[in-house]
């Protein structure tokens, strides 16, 4: 080789890198051949070597050589990807910089046609030789930036269309909810997440401005909190109040019109609790008086002794309407609306309600209402969060109906037993251990007279080899109880012998629809999955199709896999991953993508759980979370919000019952959780999502998408990638790539849908007729909340969204409450 002098820097420096990469290439390449992968790599690592050699040998043959790569680059990069974008750049970004350095006056000037000992130095004239090797090299260049072009204006992953704007019969009445307030957590208990409101609309929107802003000074990361602390609150708007919890259970009242704040209740929770989850979702209102005497409690002495409401906090012997504050120690209170003092009336004197009650394995901490309670006229029916994947000994996922006016319990329902009798749990008696559990929230049908829970999967989440047939019955399944009684009415299970944390998250939405010309009371369920389940709410029958697919076979040692699986005929389960799905920000960690890919065990959606690691795709993040959809009741039509996240899951043996083997940052501290332990199973279990060594996923974008649905037709009318990575990368770029979110939607009667729960910190307004972006205002923090929408005292229409964050998914900490309005009309003159 021709030894490089002082001149050459620029050539020694682009020789290396394209040695390196050309190594890395057909090391890795190889590697990814063995696996069963494209041939590809170890091609372009010996040509890219080839390269190198010419460049360092100051070879103007390098540029034909490195052109002609490039082009095959190209039409490769096209076969696998077609026209999209972002699949295409992370195949060639970095080649088209490296052919824009071979091509500048400083690079070229150095090369030559004869690297003959005899002949010139390089820059003494102009050879043909690679003056036309830098001419086909930048025709080449010129070629993929117009290709690059002809991307950015189209999306394949879109669909285009309309949901029109025709209006149809209204079908579910506002259970006595005026039309300019939000009562409930979908605003009534069918959790719909709709506002009857119009002021609001299309040609307006540009003028939507902030009217107010609220900080409630409660922020994550106080002692003891987990990683998951969040801000994750839907207001609730009652008369002129607006009533909201923050992630540490305080509850507040502020003016709904101007954001002041009017009272504060702290229920000085306990400390040193064992939490997975630190939040509060929302509050519940029920507007009924107390005007029972105080029932006194049966004696429960397992029971721990918890801070009485009643006692450390001012109170009261009358409550006109109450709200009810679930918190972290495992309980709910009873709140005075109009001054925030507890109501003594109920749970016998003491305002609370101990959740702790007849619970096998008290751990304080590990059980507690997250969501908020569903109110009826006569019932509040509580249910809870357990700890995923800590052990086998974990309490119960009962669901309990209790009195609205003095907490009384008069129901119990317990998953182990779900045909069983529901008359309450005497002291004595604990429920049983373990069993699956309702984390999410509820909805009711008080005309029917039937609630609704989406229930979760028993613990632990990727082994189930000890599960019984009654909880297997139940887990991962939408169950409808008798509001009245607690006995069981239907059961749709939504998927058989759940190994991939698939619990249902979200609320069911309930909606009379128009289905071949006959109107059906139905029910619709989004899931982690993918699917959004129509089931008809009388039920449980299917409303839209329901077919069983064969699913992968070959669960871990003990364990069983289902043989099939429900999939909706209106669902957004995406595409399986195949290698060519592979992304990453480079083409050289998007090769480790591909090794890794198919390193793991992967057969499609419902691999089962392997010590090998199993790509877990919609991963249990979910094509759909706790925020649900959005749903019109007049037009029969849901915004929804799917977004795409891969995992890895990997079962590692465990040596005993006691030992942590897989808390790679250490012991958690305090009294929090060593999670994904299993402690009495046969394995613990890895969990993480899918992404290269620099931290980008290695599935290709997007990841995150707003979509509009004709319910009656069971159609997806129009779906876009939706939101950007400036918040999730070191330097702030706007790129519109489609975000995951994380946060319900809200839809208005004006064809205004908000959404604030993206990762980017931006709450957006969108046509719900197109799917158009209409209007987006930058929050302060993450918004992985839920809007709500009503009118002020000054009669105009306010959106307003909390906007503090998420731990386990880093988004800006914060502590805000923002409300958006049209501007004040201007007074006649």
């Amino acid at each position: 080789m021709t030894p490089p002098s002082d001149r050459s820097r620029l050539l020694v420096l682009l020789s290396v890198l394209l040695a390196l990469t050309g190594l890395w290439f057909v090391g890795g390449g190889a590697w990814l051949v063995s696996l069963g992968g494209s041939v590809y790599y170890v091609v372009a690592g010996v040509v890219l070597l080839l390269v190198a050699v010419q460049v360092w040998n100051r070879h103007a043959g390098a540029l034909w050589l490195y052109a002609a790569f490039f082009l095959a680059t190209l039409a490769w990069s096209l076969w696998e990807t077609g026209l999209a974008w972002w699949p295409l750049a992370a195949r060639t970004d970095v080649f088209f910089l490296l052919g824009l350095l071979l091509i500048t006056p400083w690079t070229v000037r150095r090369l030559r046609h004869d690297p003959s000992p005899g002949s010139r130095e390089p820059g003494e004239h102009l050879h043909p030789g690679w003056s036309s090797g830098r001419s086909v090299l930048a025709v080449v260049l010129t070629l993929y930036a117009g290709v690059a072009v002809g991307t950015w204006m189209a999306d394949p992953t879109a669909i285009k269309g309309t949901l029109g704007d025709a209006p149809r019969d209204a079908a579910v009445a506002d259970a006595g909810v005026p039309e300019g307030e939000w009562h409930a957590y979908g605003r009534t208990g069918q959790g719909q997440r709709h506002s009857p409101l119009s002021q609001i609309q299309v040609d307006n929107i540009h003028r939507l401005e902030v009217a107010w802003q609220y900080h409630t000074g409660d922020r994550r990361g106080q002692p003891g909190d987990p990683e998951e602390t969040t801000f994750q609150v839907a207001p609730l708007k009652v008369g002129d109040r607006l009533f909201i919890c923050t992630p540490h259970h305080f509850a507040i009242a502020l003016d709904a019109t101007t954001g002041k704040e009017l009272w504060r209740f702290d229920p000085k929770v306990q400390s040193g609790l064992a939490l997975q989850h630190q939040t509060c979702r929302g509050l519940s209102y029920s507007p009924a008086a107390s005007a029972a005497e105080a029932v006194p409690d049966a004696p429960f002495p397992d029971a721990p002794e918890l801070p009485v409401a009643a006692q450390t906090g001012p109170a009261v012997d009358s409550c006109i309407g109450m709200l009810y504050l679930p918190t972290a120690d495992g309980r709910v209170i009873a709140l005075d609306p109009e001054t925030g003092a507890v109501c003594r009336t109920f749970g016998g004197g003491t305002g609370q309600i101990n959740l702790w009650r007849g619970m096998p394995n008290v751990r304080l901490g590990g059980y507690y209402a997250t969501s908020p309670v569903v109110v009826s006229e006569r019932v509040l029916v509580v249910g809870g969060t357990v700890l995923d994947n800590t052990s086998t000994r974990e309490p119960s996922g009962v669901v309990r109906g209790y009195d609205v006016r003095t907490g009384a319990l008069l129901w119990n329902w317990d998953p182990a037993r779900p045909d069983g009798d529901t008359a309450p749990i005497q002291p004595g008696q604990t429920y049983v251990e373990s069993t699956p559990n309702v984390w999410s929230i509820m909805s009711v049908d008080e005309t029917l007279g039937m609630v609704y829970l989406p229930v979760g999967n028993p613990t632990t989440d990727q082994w189930g080899g000890e599960r019984s047939e009654a909880t297997g019955r139940v887990g991962s399944s939408v169950v409808a109880l008798d509001l009245a009684t607690g006995r069981l009415r239907w059961v749709f299970q939504t998927v058989h012998h759940d190994l991939w944390d698939y619990d249902v998250p979200a609320q069911p939405t309930l909606v009379d629809l128009t289905i071949r010309n006959e109107k059906v009371p139905a029910l619709v369920q989004p899931t982690k999955q993918g699917e959004l389940f129509v089931l008809d709410r009388r039920t449980g029958e299917p409303v839209h199709p329901v077919n069983e697919a064969p699913a992968p076979q070959g669960a871990a040692s003990g364990d069983r896999t289902a043989p099939t699986q429900p999939v909706s005929a209106l669902s957004f389960d995406p595409p399986p991953l195949k290698g060519k799905s592979m992304w990453g920000a480079t083409p050289l960690d998007q090769l480790f993508c591909r090794i890794a890919f198919h390193r793991l065990r992967y057969e499609g959606r419902f691999t089962p759980p392997s010590t090998e690691g199993t790509l877990v795709y919609p991963g249990n993040f979910g094509v759909f979370n706790w925020g649900g959809i959005a749903v019109d009741p007049d037009r029969q039509i849901a915004f929804t919000t799917p977004g795409y996240l891969a995992f890895t899951s990997t079962l590692v043996p465990r040596p005993d019952h006691t030992t942590p083997i897989v808390q790679d940052k250490g012991d958690p501290e305090g009294a929090l959780p060593a999670l994904n332990e299993n402690f009495g199973a046969p394995f613990a279990v890895r969990m993480a999502p899918f992404v290269s060594p620099l931290g980008i996923p290695c599935q290709a974008p997007p990841w995150g998408y707003v979509a509009g649905v004709d319910l009656n037709t069971g159609r997806i009318a129009w779906k876009y990638r939706n939101g950007t990575v400036r918040d999730v990368t070191p330097v702030p770029l706007p790129f519109r790539m489609g975000v995951p979110s994380l946060g319900g939607p809200l839809l208005t009667a004006g064809g205004i849908a908000f959404l604030s729960g993206t990762l980017d910190n931006y709450l957006r307004a969108y046509d719900v007729n197109s799917g158009k972006q209409l209007w987006q205002s930058r929050l302060p923090a993450g918004g992985q909340a839920t809007p709500v929408s009503y009118i002020g005292q000054d009669g105009r229409q306010y959106v307003v969204v909390a906007a503090g964050g998420h731990g386990s998914l880093g988004t800006k900490a914060g502590d805000a409450v923002i409300a958006y309005a049209l501007p004040r009309a201007t007074p006649p003159r």
